[in-house]
């Protein structure tokens, strides 16, 4: 990890009162939560119980209601986070968010992390798994429910089917989330985008809204994105660059 770099950030940090944090999967993949598209991403782990379906396909709005049984078995075996616990770079952002200094977290996952270690203002812009609803008379149900219902297909007591509040393929993203995203983006003056490549549209079309001074990308792999002459790009792991900016700015 580059020091020169980590110092810049904290001193860009130091400067802005309104940061937004824009992130992805390599966020929640050091909790070891696997993304979908890398090698050993969910899309690319083979299940003879699911190998005649793409994965696409599984997380589709069509599965759900086609094929429902398929569905819910694919999601409570792959998608289940309940026992999951937050990791550093959950912790920093909350503990960055109490200081006063972050506004808004967008997040592209869908594992409830960023709630569960203390933020209060999370855009989940790909729904969560932590909300479940009856698709006909909109009843909430408890965030387990679906993993330990012993239905096949969770049904409400109105006749509906009891779903997951994911954005699943084929359907729209959540219009308040991405409302109150864009609003944040258009009013920071940071943007942190971590942990992802920005590979999923239209989520990552979202940061062209950002036009305020200061830009830090962290991710493993250079992103292929026009960076401006004194934005901040640090190829490395997102949790043990926070941890040093936790250790450097005593937050």
């Amino acid at each position: 990890m580059e020091n020169k770099k980590i110092d810049k950030f904290v001193e860009m940090i130091n400067k802005c009162n309104n940061i937004v944090f824009f992130g992805g999967a390599g966020v929640s993949t050091e909790s070891g939560i696997p993304d979908f598209r890398s090698k050993d991403g969910l899309y690319n782990q083979h299940d003879v119980q699911f190998d005649q379906y793409t994965p696409e396909y599984l997380l589709s709005h069509s599965c759900l209601y086609q094929d429902s049984k398929v569905f819910y078995e694919f999601y409570r075996q792959k998608l289940n986070t309940n026992d999951i616990e937050p990791n550093k770079a959950h912790y920093f952002l909350t503990k960055l968010e109490k200081s006063g200094k972050l506004k808004a977290i967008i997040t592209q996952n869908i594992d409830g992390l960023h709630q569960k270690a203390g933020s209060q203002n999370v855009y989940e812009i790909h729904g969560t798994t932590y909300r479940n609803y009856c698709d006909k008379c909109h009843k909430q149900y408890p965030q387990d429910y679906i993993f330990k219902s012993k239905e096949a297909i969770p049904h409400c007591k109105c006749g509906g089917m009891i779903r997951p509040d994911v954005t699943l393929y084929e359907e729209g993203l959540p219009e308040n989330a991405v409302y109150h995203s864009i609003m944040a983006l258009r009013k920071a003056d940071m943007l942190i985008i971590g942990g992802t490549s920005l590979t999923v549209y239209p989520a990552a079309s979202y940061i062209r809204e950002f036009h305020g001074k200061y830009l830090v990308v962290i991710n493993r792999d250079p992103l292929r994105i026009q960076l401006r002459k004194d934005d901040l790009e640090i190829n490395d792991s997102i949790g043990e660059v926070f941890g040093e900016l936790e250790k450097r700015m005593n937050i």
